[in-house]
Protein backbone atom coordinates (compact mmCIF):
# COMPACT_ATOMS: atom_id res chain seq x y z
CA UNK A 1 0.00 0.00 0.00
CA UNK A 2 1.00 3.65 -0.26
CA UNK A 3 0.48 6.63 2.02
CA UNK A 4 0.20 9.96 0.20
CA UNK A 5 1.51 13.13 1.82
CA UNK A 6 0.72 16.49 0.21
CA UNK A 7 2.83 19.64 0.32
CA UNK A 8 3.13 22.94 -1.48
CA UNK A 9 -0.09 24.64 -0.54
CA UNK A 10 -0.26 28.25 0.55
CA UNK A 11 -1.60 31.71 -0.10
CA UNK A 12 -1.37 33.12 -3.62
CA UNK A 13 -2.88 36.06 -5.46
CA UNK A 14 -5.34 35.79 -8.31
CA UNK A 15 -3.56 34.76 -11.49
CA UNK A 16 -0.65 33.25 -9.61
CA UNK A 17 0.73 29.73 -9.63
CA UNK A 18 1.41 26.96 -7.15
CA UNK A 19 2.86 23.49 -7.51
CA UNK A 20 1.54 20.81 -5.20
CA UNK A 21 3.52 17.67 -4.51
CA UNK A 22 2.31 14.31 -3.31
CA UNK A 23 4.99 12.02 -1.89
CA UNK A 24 3.83 8.45 -1.52
CA UNK A 25 5.59 5.90 0.66
CA UNK A 26 5.83 2.29 -0.46
CA UNK A 27 7.72 0.40 -3.11
CA UNK A 28 4.82 -0.09 -5.50
CA UNK A 29 4.05 3.52 -6.37
CA UNK A 30 4.12 2.78 -10.11
CA UNK A 31 1.27 0.30 -9.61
CA UNK A 32 -1.06 3.08 -8.56
CA UNK A 33 -3.07 5.68 -10.40
CA UNK A 34 -2.94 9.02 -8.64
CA UNK A 35 -5.58 11.68 -8.31
CA UNK A 36 -6.10 15.16 -6.93
CA UNK A 37 -9.36 16.27 -5.38
CA UNK A 38 -10.36 19.43 -3.55
CA UNK A 39 -12.93 20.44 -1.01
CA UNK A 40 -14.07 23.96 -0.26
CA UNK A 41 -16.00 24.79 2.94
CA UNK A 42 -19.58 23.60 2.73
CA UNK A 43 -19.04 21.80 -0.55
CA UNK A 44 -18.51 18.20 -1.60
CA UNK A 45 -15.08 16.89 -2.46
CA UNK A 46 -14.52 17.61 -6.14
CA UNK A 47 -12.42 15.80 -8.74
CA UNK A 48 -9.51 17.92 -10.01
CA UNK A 49 -7.18 15.67 -12.00
CA UNK A 50 -5.93 12.11 -12.30
CA UNK A 51 -3.06 10.27 -13.95
CA UNK A 52 -2.50 6.63 -14.74
CA UNK A 53 0.40 4.54 -13.50
CA UNK A 54 2.82 5.48 -16.27
CA UNK A 55 1.81 9.09 -16.77
CA UNK A 56 0.66 8.40 -20.33
CA UNK A 57 -2.97 9.26 -19.60
CA UNK A 58 -4.43 12.20 -17.70
CA UNK A 59 -7.89 13.53 -17.01
CA UNK A 60 -9.11 16.88 -15.64
CA UNK A 61 -12.18 18.36 -14.09
CA UNK A 62 -13.95 20.91 -16.29
CA UNK A 63 -13.20 23.77 -13.93
CA UNK A 64 -9.41 23.34 -14.16
CA UNK A 65 -8.87 22.25 -17.75
CA UNK A 66 -6.23 24.33 -19.47
CA UNK A 67 -4.94 25.76 -16.17
CA UNK A 68 -3.81 22.76 -14.12
CA UNK A 69 -1.39 19.99 -15.10
CA UNK A 70 -0.94 16.68 -13.32
CA UNK A 71 2.28 14.72 -13.64
CA UNK A 72 4.26 12.07 -11.81
CA UNK A 73 7.80 10.87 -11.27
CA UNK A 74 7.79 7.16 -10.47
CA UNK A 75 11.49 7.15 -9.65
CA UNK A 76 10.78 9.68 -6.89
CA UNK A 77 7.41 8.20 -5.80
CA UNK A 78 5.87 11.61 -6.28
CA UNK A 79 2.92 13.11 -8.10
CA UNK A 80 2.51 16.79 -8.87
CA UNK A 81 -0.23 19.29 -9.59
CA UNK A 82 0.92 22.44 -11.35
CA UNK A 83 -1.73 25.13 -10.92
CA UNK A 84 -1.60 28.24 -13.08
CA UNK A 85 -4.03 31.10 -13.53
CA UNK A 86 -5.44 30.59 -10.06
CA UNK A 87 -8.86 32.01 -9.26
CA UNK A 88 -10.59 32.67 -5.92
CA UNK A 89 -12.89 29.71 -6.61
CA UNK A 90 -9.83 27.43 -6.56
CA UNK A 91 -9.56 28.06 -2.81
CA UNK A 92 -9.93 24.70 -1.07
CA UNK A 93 -8.14 21.93 0.73
CA UNK A 94 -6.42 19.81 -1.91
CA UNK A 95 -6.15 16.07 -1.38
CA UNK A 96 -3.93 13.55 -3.09
CA UNK A 97 -5.24 10.00 -3.49
CA UNK A 98 -3.93 6.68 -4.75
CA UNK A 99 -5.80 3.88 -6.48
CA UNK A 100 -4.25 0.46 -7.13
CA UNK A 101 -4.64 -0.31 -10.80
CA UNK A 102 -3.50 0.41 -14.34
CA UNK A 103 -6.43 2.41 -15.58
CA UNK A 104 -7.36 6.02 -14.89
CA UNK A 105 -9.95 6.93 -12.28
CA UNK A 106 -11.91 10.07 -11.50
CA UNK A 107 -14.49 9.19 -8.86
CA UNK A 108 -13.43 9.73 -5.27
CA UNK A 109 -15.01 6.44 -4.15
CA UNK A 110 -12.61 4.53 -6.41
CA UNK A 111 -9.54 5.68 -4.51
CA UNK A 112 -8.01 3.52 -1.78
CA UNK A 113 -5.59 5.83 0.04
CA UNK A 114 -5.82 9.53 0.88
CA UNK A 115 -3.50 12.18 2.20
CA UNK A 116 -4.37 14.69 4.90
CA UNK A 117 -4.71 17.59 2.50
CA UNK A 118 -3.00 20.91 1.93
CA UNK A 119 -4.72 24.29 1.99
CA UNK A 120 -4.68 26.50 -1.09
CA UNK A 121 -6.02 30.02 -0.71
CA UNK A 122 -6.33 32.39 -3.64
CA UNK A 123 -6.79 36.01 -2.62
CA UNK A 124 -8.17 38.81 -4.72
Amino acid sequence: QVQPVESGGGLVQVGGSLRLSCAASGRTFSSYAMGWFRQAPGKEREFVASINWSGSSTRYGDSVKGRFTISRDNAENTAFLQMNGLKPEDTAVYYCAAKAGYSIYYHRREYDFWGQGTQVTVSS
